[in-house]
């Protein structure tokens, strides 16, 4: 599945550019969001896999 999420990084909020708010990208934006959190900065890409 190949998806499309876009970041405001100054307000750490999100949003699917197919605007589908489903649990997929509830997953991916929590994951990135603790990914900055852990390092301090923005990660460029990533994979979730379940």
């Amino acid at each position: 599945m190949r998806r499309t999420l876009s970041v405001d990084t100054a307000t750490r909020s999100s949003e699917p550019l197919d605007g589908s708010a489903d649990y997929s990208f509830l997953k991916a934006s929590r994951k990135i969001n603790a990914l900055h959190a852990e390092r301090g900065s923005w990660p460029e890409r990533g994979m979730s896999v379940s």
